[in-house]
């Protein structure tokens, strides 16, 4: 479909990033499948990349792990989805400490048969092939079980009108759900389009950004749980190991709130 050209060609930048940092920063965050994938790169993948840009995706993947412990913390048997999962590794990452989640990775077909390609093809995760706009994944997990919701750099892609719809049928597939997606604020979106245009993929450029978290899970017809920002571990951690223009970007995007994770909880606000 005409509006997912370009999309896709970003599926090696995170995997790029997790593998730097891993290298470079492991007390923060190491990813050893990454590490192992590292061999199916293609040649030039890693343009354009910064060890700010690096540390962003990585920050990225530091909460959203958190999160998902946590939720299955509460939900010992529970679904965790991530949707637009690319080559996503987090069931490599967690499942040995998380026994009782089941696993799902979707996307478009091309990336999932890339995936299943690299990754292979395991008991402990389902794949669903499909747009996640056309809600077809839906019917292929248990509802009736607690269910962790995972949108991890795709919204970023869409406008503000089909997010919210988006948002507003899960709700309606998954009543009482969470849901864990990362956010730009508006003002950084201008950057994040500078850099997407240093990797040479013009075609994928930035759309939706977010300036308040209350007000657009009111759009949405939902509860916000938590806004979280990605950066107070990684600066508290590695400090002056990271260079100048990288501590600067993280602390500039602290206090401007530029770098998000919301979670939202699948339900009417009025709940409780």
């Amino acid at each position: 479909m005409e509006r997912f050209e370009g999309v896709a060609n970003t599926l090696f930048v995170p995997l790029v990033a997790r593998i730097a940092v891993s290298k470079e920063f492991p007390e923060y965050f190491t990813d050893k499948k990454a590490l192992e994938l590292e061999k199916y790169l293609p040649e030039g993948a890693a343009k354009g990349s910064l060890q700010y840009t690096n540390m962003a995706a990585a920050a990225r993947y530091f909460n959203m792990d958190r999160m998902v412990a946590a939720f299955a913390e509460k939900n010992p048997e529970c679904n965790v989805v991530y949707l637009g999962a690319g080559l996503e590794t987090a069931c490599d990452r967690m499942s040995g400490k998380l026994p009782g989640v089941r696993w799902y990775a979707s996307d478009l077909p091309e990336v999932i048969e890339a995936r299943e390609k690299v990754l292979g093809v395991r008991e402990r995760e389902m794949l669903i092939p499909g747009d996640m706009f056309g809600m077809g994944w839906a019917d292929r997990i248990d509802g009736s079980m607690p269910t962790l919701l995972i949108i991890s750099g795709v919204f970023q892609y869409f406008h503000e009108e089909e997010v919210i719809g988006f948002i507003r049928n899960c709700k309606a597939a998954f009543p009482g759900a969470e849901m864990i997606f990362d956010a730009t604020s508006k003002s950084g979106l201008a950057f994040t389009n500078w850099f997407i245009k240093r990797t040479g993929n013009k075609s994928a450029l930035m759309y939706f950004g977010i300036d308040d978290s209350s007000g657009f899970a009111e759009k949405c017809g939902v509860r916000l749980l938590e806004e979280r920002t990605f950066y107070p571990d990684a600066l508290r951690m590695l400090g002056k190991r990271l260079n100048l223009v990288t501590r600067v970007s993280m602390k500039t995007a602290e206090r401007k709130k530029q770098c998000l994770l919301l979670r939202l909880k699948l339900a009417d606000p009025e709940e409780g």
